[in-house]
C-alpha cells in the first residue's frame, strides 16, 4: 500500500511539538502513536523508528513519531520519561485531528518509552487508547539491577573457568569482587514506598497496565539486561506476576535480539509482530 510522510506541529505556543506522520493513501482506522524513549528524537536507534513507521503505514495504519517537549525540533523544556503524559495526550489528539476516521489508538514504546505508555494509562485512564506495544519496559531500582547483576552476570562469571584463573592470578580487580559483594547486598533492599501517596513510578506503571483493558502486546530481548530486569521486578512481585498473567496480554520472546533489534533481522520481526497485533485490534474503541 502506498503511503506519504508530512511534518505535524501541535501544541501551544512556546511548547510546540513535532511529530513527522506516516499514513496510508486508504483512510485509516488503527493510528500509532510511537512514544521515544529519551534521551533521543523521533528517527530513533538505527532510524528504528523510521523504518517501523514506514512498515505499518505500507500495511494500512497511520503513525505518528514524535519528539517530546525540549527534544529533537520541539520546544520548551525536557522532561524525563516521568513527567511526558501531557506529550502524549497531544501527540494523540494531533493524530486524530489529521485522521478523523480513526477508531483505535495504540501507543507504541521501547525501554522507558513503554514505561512513559503506562505511567499515561495511569495519568488519564484515557479510553481512547485500545492497545499497548511494550518493549523491554525499563523498571530500574537499586534492588532490581543488583538481582539481575547476580543471575545473569556474576553467576555466569562464577561457572567459567578462566574466572578463577584471572583471580588466583591476581588478573581480576579487586573492584570486580567488590561489585558482586555490592550487589548481593542490593538484591535485600526493597524500593517499595513507606506511603501510597507516594507510589514509585513502577508501582504507577503496574496500576496503567493492570486496569488496561485493551490488547497488549509485550516483546522482550533476550539479549538484553532491561528485558531481564523487567522480569526479575516482575517475577518478585505479586502485582507485577499478575499482571503478566492477565488474558489481554501477548508475549513475544526474541531470544537473539539486543536493546534496540538492531539486527535487521530482529527488527523486521518486531514490524511483523506489531503488524500482526494491529490487526486483531477490536475495531470498536473499549467503553
Amino acid at each position: 500500500m502506498n503511503f506519504s510522510e508530512t511534518a505535524v506541529s501541535f501544541g501551544e505556543t512556546g511548547q510546540f511539538q513535532l511529530g513527522i506522520l506516516a499514513q496510508p493513501d486508504a483512510p485509516a482506522q488503527t493510528g500509532v502513536v510511537v512514544v521515544v524513549g529519551g534521551p533521543q528524537y523521533r528517527a530513533g536507534s538505527h532510524r528504528q523508528f523510521v523504518l517501523l513507521s514506514r512498515a505499518l503505514a505500507q500495511a494500512g495504519f497511520a503513525v505518528l513519531r514524535i519528539d517530546y517537549r525540549g527534544m529533537g525540533d520541539s520546544d520548551g523544556d525536557r522532561y524525563d520519561f516521568t513527567n511526558v503524559s501531557p506529550d502524549i495526550a497531544c501527540a494523540i489528539d494531533a493524530l486524530q485531528q489529521q485522521i478523523p476516521t480513526l477508531r483505535n489508538i495504540a501507543l507504541w514504546g521501547l525501554c522507558d518509552a513503554a514505561s512513559a505508555a503506562l505511567l499515561y494509562l495511569h495519568d488519564t485512564q484515557d479510553v481512547r487508547v485500545t492497545g499497548l506495544c511494550l518493549l523491554n519496559p525499563w523498571v530500574r531500582s537499586d534492588a532490581s539491577l543488583a538481582r539481575t547483576q547476580v543471575k545473569h552476570y556474576y553467576t555466569q562469571r562464577l561457572r567459567q573457568r578462566e574466572f578463577w584463573l584471572k583471580l588466583v592470578s591476581g588478573k581480576v580487580a579487586a573492584s570486580a569482587i567488590k561489585g558482586l559483594i555490592s550487589s548481593v547486598r542490593g538484591m535485600r533492599h526493597t524500593s517499595k514506598p513507606q506511603a501510597a501517596i507516594n507510589l514509585a513510578f513502577q508501582d504507577k506503571m503496574q496500576l496503567g497496565w493492570r486496569n488496561f483493558r485493551g490488547s497488549l502486546l509485550l516483546i522482550l530481548s533476550g539479549e538484553d539486561y532491561t528485558a531481564k530486569e523487567f522480569l526479575e521486578y516482575a517475577h518478585s512481585d505479586s502485582q507485577w506476576s499478575a499482571a503478566l498473567q492477565q488474558p489481554n496480554v501477548y508475549r513475544r520472546d526474541m531470544k537473539e535480539a539486543d536493546h534496540t533489534f538492531s539486527d535487521p533481522r530482529h527488527s523486521r520481526e518486531v514490524e511483523t509482530a506489531t503488524i500482526d497485533w494491529l490487526k486483531r485490534l477490536s475495531p470498536e474503541p473499549t467503553k
